[in-house]
């Protein structure tokens, strides 16, 4: 199937320039085949006419709960209800996101997910939130299940997941942290920082060792101080670490993210952390055997009312991120190039010829028109 989508500006695709307006690209089967701007236009078995919006490369949340009043954790009917509810959205691929349990259930659960990725290359594996985390700073996660790593349970996680565990978040001052990223590292896991009380120098003793990500960035961490830095700073501060950053205005001030974007651009990775509220009414709900009440769209605890996951979808934090300020072929990045290179995923994320034809068409007031995952309509 050849399809044929034209009359856009097409952004992510290097092959022509990365933003370019009165252009095309032709899914060929599963692939990106060829891309051009203005001219003849190629041959296609079926034609889309963009009407001058935007062509941008599918979305990849690495960081994501749930949707749809579904959550990740709750087994293969209710990823794919939430799942669904993002595709929507322009979220054409997703790690997901495991939040605080029992080892022995999370490796269950990673199984799970395991399972799922043979059947669904959509499903990039998984992100266990937890339980490595600190009890001061644990957010939506149940404190008496939080605990230091230790060798025996990321090698029994590590073997659930038969190489599909794309990301852990864990609080570097724990006992036995260090070891836990260079085992985790080793493995193929990308770690992120994150549920921390750690400071600067233990967030860069933290990346020296081998963790890339900064979880949820400002969220369930110190903040920054003109005499204590904190781990935001030092993420800022070194290259090899990408910054997520959920921007539904809610967790983070839009303009201090449009900040973060002027200081590491190309390092930023919105992610939505979306629970299962997204996409679904306000209301009460559950998060990690967590009572939340959700109200105007946001979520929180009902005991202690710490913000309990967002109910944000990707096309959202464009828009947001985009009347901040932020160019949008910077934010394009942000939702799709970067949140690929951060789980070791540099083949997605693009409109270049011969990857895979991921897209979303958007119209001028950056609406989802059409989404395509590997060539299909989704």
């Amino acid at each position: 199937m050849r399809t044929l989508v034209h009359s856009v500006r097409l952004l992510g695709s290097a092959s022509i320039g990365g933003d370019q307006r009165d252009a095309w690209a032709l899914f060929d089967g599963d692939r990106v085949g060829a891309v051009g701007v203005g001219g003849d236009l190629p041959s296609a078995d079926a034609t889309v006419d963009g009407a001058d919006g935007c062509l941008v490369p599918g979305f990849i949340d690495i960081h994501g709960h749930g949707g749809a009043r579904a959550a990740f954790d709750d087994g293969p009917d209710a990823v794919g209800i939430a799942r669904a509810l993002h595709r929507s959205h322009g979220t054409t691929r997703a790690v997901l996101s495991l939040i605080t349990a029992p080892v022995d259930a999370l490796a269950g659960r990673v199984t799970m997910v395991a399972d799922l990725c043979e059947s669904d290359p959509s499903i990039l594996g998984s992100h266990l939130e937890g339980p490595f985390l600190d009890p001061g700073h644990k957010g939506a996660h149940t404190e008496s299940l939080l605990r230091a790593p230790d060798a025996a349970s990321v090698d029994r996680l590590l073997e659930a997941g038969r190489g599909t565990i794309r990301q852990v978040t864990l609080a570097p001052e724990l006992p036995g942290s260090f070891d836990a990223i260079r085992r985790f590292v080793d493995a193929g896991v990308a770690v992120g920082v994150g549920h921390t009380d750690a400071d600067a120098d233990t967030a860069r003793r933290a990346f020296d060792a081998g963790a890339t990500l900064l979880t949820h960035a400002f969220n369930a961490m110190p903040g920054i101080h003109h005499r204590a830095p904190g781990p935001v700073i030092a993420g800022l501060r070194d290259p090899r670490v990408t910054l997520e950053v959920i921007a539904d205005g809610v967790h983070v001030d839009l303009e201090l993210i449009a900040t973060l974007f002027a200081v590491a651009g190309d390092r930023v990775a919105l992610i939505t952390d979306a629970m299962a509220a997204a996409g679904a009414a306000d209301g009460r709900y559950e998060l990690g055997g967590l009572a939340v009440r959700v109200t105007d769209g946001v979520a929180r605890l009902e005991e202690g009312g710490a913000i309990a996951g967002s109910t944000l979808t990707q096309d959202a934090a464009l828009r947001n991120v985009a009347r901040a300020g932020v160019p949008l072929a910077t934010v394009v990045h942000a939702l799709s190039t970067q949140p690929a290179r951060a789980i070791g995923r540099a083949d997605l994320g693009t409109l270049d010829v011969g990857a895979l034809a991921d897209a979303v068409l958007l119209d001028d007031a950056l609406a989802v028109q059409r989404v395509w995952v590997a060539g299909r309509d989704a």
